[in-house]
C-alpha cells in the first residue's frame, strides 16, 4: 500500500473570551423543566435553569444561565429555549451553542461538555443588546416548573410506511406519526434493517436504488430524550426495471483514506460529485489500527466525530450536535443510502500500522473477535459489509520485520472467516513480489485463499526514488521489459505466481495507483536513467497525485503498459486513462475478479481514472 502519513491527531480547542465584570444587582428569573435520557420510571429526573443579568453598559449587557440537575439521574444533554422581545438579542455567547429563529433563542450544551450529575450545575453566558428580559422558557422541551418528568416511556411505533412514486431507482415513503409522553423529535428510516436516514417529517424519498430489486422499509421514532421506540411494521418495495448485472460481475474497488479529510480536503461527498460512486462496487476504508493483539480505531475524529456542514455532506444536510454518529462513518452511511449497490469494508493495518499483526496472530481467534466487535459496533454496524486486512508483510520485512511463520496468513484468515461468517466479505491486501524466495513465497497465501473473498494484489510501488540514484523505472509495470531493474517485479509475474500456487484467478484483483513515482536530476527521457534523488511532491518526496501530474508533467512515453514523463530534470511514471483501460483488458483476459486502486483522492475532480477502470472492466 502507498506509504501512509501518520493519522492526524485532533485536539479540542476552547475559544478564549473576555467578560466585562461589574457589581450590578442581578435580575433572577427561575426557569426549570424536565430533562434526561432514558431512565427507569422510578428515578426522579428534574432540573432548573436560572437567568442572571450581570453587567449593563447602556447599549449592551451580559447575561448568564445556570442549569442545575435537581433530580437523581444524570443529564447527558440539555437545551434551554426562551423568547426575547423585539429589539433584544444575543450578539455572542460562550460555553454553549446559541442560535435563534426570529425572537426565539436556543442554547445547547457544547459537544465536549461533560454530563450533568445529580446536584451539579453548569453555567453559560452571552453578550446582548436591548433591554428586554427572557420569557416563555423551556428546558429540553418541558415546562419551566422544575418538576419531575411526568412519564419517561419510549415512543410508540409509527404507522406502517406507505410507498408511492416507485421508479427504477427511487421510492417515496410516508407514515403516520408516533406518540410519546415527552414529544417525538425525529424518525429513523430503516432499509433492510439498517438506518439510512433520520428525518423530522413524516415522509422520505430514497434514491440511488437498483432497478428490479426488493427492499424492506420500516420506521422508528426518537423522543426528545433520544429514546428509540419500536419499529413499524415493514413495507416491501420492489423497484421497477431490469435487475441489471447479476452475480459474477467484476469488483471495482477503491481505497478511501481517513486522513484525506485534512490537508487533501477530500471527503465522501467527492465520490458523488466526481461521478465515481456510480462506477464502483466496493470501498476499502483505510485504516483501522492493530494494537495489543486487537483491532482498534485509527483516528476517532475523522472516523466518527468530525461534524460535517451541509455543503460538505453527501445529502446536503449538516450534522447536528446531538446525533449519535458523525464523521466519515456517517457520510459513508449516507453514501450507501444514495448508492445501495456499494459495499464497504473496514481495512486494518497498512504500511504504518502493520507492525501489530505479528502479536495479533499469536491468538488469531481473539484477534478476530476484537475486529468483529469493532466492525459491528452498534454505532456503525450498518456501514460495513466486511473486513480487509492490509498486513505488509506476513513472515517478511516491510516497515518492520515479522517472523510469525509461513502459516500465519492462513491461520489469520481462517479465524476471520470463522468469526465473521459466510455473509461478510473477508479480504486482504497482499504483496506482488514474485521474485524467487520473495514475499509471495514467505507465507501460505494459497492456504489462506479458501477463507477469503479476494486478494488485493499490490501491483504498484515496484520501483521508486527510495533508490535515490535510480535507475528510473515505471513503478507499476504490467509486464517485464528489457532493462527492468528486477525481472520479477511486474504485475503479470505476480498474478502468475499466485495462480501457480493455487489461488483462483477470480480471487485476485489487479492493483492500480492513482499517483506517480518520480526522481529529479534526470537527463535521460526513457527509463533507465540516473538520478540525484526524489522529485518534489505535494505531500511526500517522490510521490505525486495523477490529477497534478497530468497537467504539470504530461506523459511522454509508455513502457510495459505504464506511462512515463520527462519534464525539466524530473522523471515520473504513472498510469493514465489509456494505460488503465489496457490493464483492465489484460485483467479480463486473465479472468481476474476485477481491480482496485490506491486511492480516490489522487483522481481528477471528474473521476477520469475511476471511469477508466469501470469502462475497462465492463
Amino acid at each position: 500500500m502507498s506509504t501512509q502519513p501518520p493519522p492526524h491527531g485532533f485536539r479540542k480547542r476552547l475559544s478564549t473570551r473576555s467578560k466585562i465584570v461589574a457589581a450590578l444587582t442581578a435580575l433572577v428569573v427561575p426557569l426549570a423543566a424536565m430533562v434526561g435520557l432514558a431512565t427507569p420510571a422510578a428515578a426522579a429526573t428534574s432540573a432548573t435553569a436560572t437567568y442572571t443579568k450581570g453587567s449593563d453598559w447602556g447599549n449592551g449587557f451580559e447575561g448568564k444561565w445556570t442549569v442545575k440537575n435537581t433530580g437523581t439521574t444524570t443529564i447527558s444533554a440539555w437545551t434551554v429555549e426562551w423568547d426575547f422581545p423585539t429589539g433584544t438579542r444575543v450578539t455572542s455567547a460562550w460555553d454553549a451553542d446559541v442560535t435563534n429563529v426570529a425572537n426565539r433563542w436556543t442554547a445547547k450544551n457544547k459537544s465536549w461538555a461533560p454530563a450533568l450529575a445529580p446536584g451539579a450545575t453548569v453555567t453559560f453566558g452571552f453578550n446582548g443588546t436591548g433591554t428586554g428580559a427572557p420569557s416563555n422558557c423551556k428546558l429540553n422541551g418541558g415546562s419551566c416548573d422544575g418538576g419531575t418528568i411526568p412519564g419517561n416511556n419510549p415512543p410508540s411505533a409509527p404507522g406502517t410506511p406507505v410507498a408511492s412514486n416507485i421508479t427504477d431507482n427511487s421510492v417515496t415513503l410516508g407514515w403516520t406519526a408516533a406518540t410519546d409522553d415527552n414529544g417525538v423529535k425525529n424518525y429513523d428510516v430503516l432499509r433492510d434493517g439498517a438506518v439510512i436516514a433520520t428525518v423530522t417529517g413524516l415522509t422520505y424519498t430514497n434514491t440511488g436504488l437498483t432497478a428490479g430489486t426488493d427492499y424492506s422499509y420500516t420506521v422508528q421514532a426518537r423522543d426528545i430524550t433520544d429514546q428509540v421506540g419500536a419499529v413499524s411494521a415493514p413495507r416491501a418495495v420492489r423497484t421497477t426495471g431490469d435487475t441489471g448485472p447479476g452475480p459474477g460481475g467484476k469488483v471495482k474497488m477503491g481505497y478511501f483514506t481517513q486522513w484525506g479529510v485534512y490537508g487533501r480536503n477530500y471527503h465522501v461527498k467527492n465520490l458523488v460529485t466526481s461521478g465515481t460512486a456510480a462506477k464502483i462496487t466496493h470501498i476499502n476504508y483505510a485504516f483501522g489500527n492493530v494494537q495489543g493483539g486487537k483491532c482498534t480505531i485509527g483516528d476517532s475524529y475523522a472516523d466518527y466525530e468530525k461534524a460535517y456542514t451541509a455543503d460538505q455532506s453527501v445529502d446536503g444536510v449538516a450534522d447536528t450536535w446531538d446525533q449519535p454518529l458523525r464523521g466519515n462513518f456517517n457520510q459513508l452511511r449516507k453514501l450507501k443510502a444514495k448508492f445501495p449497490h456499494i459495499k464497504i469494508l473496514f481495512s486494518f493495518g497498512g504500511w504504518t500500522w502493520s507492525g501489530g499483526f505479528g502479536a495479533a496472530v499469536a491468538n488469531p481467534a481473539a484477534f478476530a473477535d476484537s475486529c468483529h466487535k469493532l466492525v459491528e459496533d452498534p454505532r456503525w454496524a450498518d456501514v460495513f459489509d466486511g473486513i480487509d486486512l492490509d498486513w505488509e508483510y506476513p513472515n517478511a520485512c516491510g516497515l518492520t520485520c515479522d517472523t510469525s511463520g509461513p502459516a500465519s496468513m492462513k491461520n489469520m484468515m481462517q479465524a476471520m472467516r470463522a468469526r465473521f461468517g459466510a455473509n461478510y466479505l473477508v479480504t486482504a491486501a497482499v504483496t506482488a513480489d514474485a521474485s524467487p524466495g520473495g514475499k509471495i513465497d514467505a507465507a501460505d497465501y494459497a492456504g489462506a485463499a479458501q477463507y477469503i473473498d479476494w486478494y488485493n494484489v499490490m501491483t504498484y510501488d515496484f520501483f521508486g526514488a527510495w533508490a535515490a540514484q535510480g535507475p528510473t523505472a515505471p513503478h507499476s509495470p504490467l509486464t517485464s521489459y528489457a532493462g527492468i531493474p528486477n525481472q520479477s517485479f511486474n504485475s503479470a509475474d505476480a498474478i502468475a505466481k499466485f495462480r501457480a500456487k493455487g489461488v483462483p484467478a477470480k480471487k485476485l484483483l489487479l492493483g492500480v495507483g492513482f499517483y506517480g513515482r518520480g526522481w529529479t536530476g534526470v537527463t535521460q527521457a526513457t527509463p533507465g536513467g540516473t538520478a540525484t534523488g526524489p522529485a518534489a511532491g505535494t505531500y511526500e518526496p517522490g510521490n505525486e497525485d495523477y490529477k497534478v501530474l497530468k497537467n504539470t508533467c504530461p506523459a511522454t512515453g509508455t513502457i510495459a503498459g505504464t506511462a512515463y514523463a520527462k519534464c525539466g530534470n524530473n522523471w515520473w511514471s504513472y498510469d493514465t486513462p489509456a494505460t488503465i483501460q489496457s490493464k483492465m483488458g489484460w485483467a479480463n483476459a486473465q479472468n481476474l475478479g476485477g481491480a482496485f486502486y490506491w486511492e480516490f483522492s489522487g483522481d481528477t475532480s471528474n473521476g477520469e481514472l475511476a471511469n477508466a477502470v469501470h469502462n475497462g472492466l465492463g
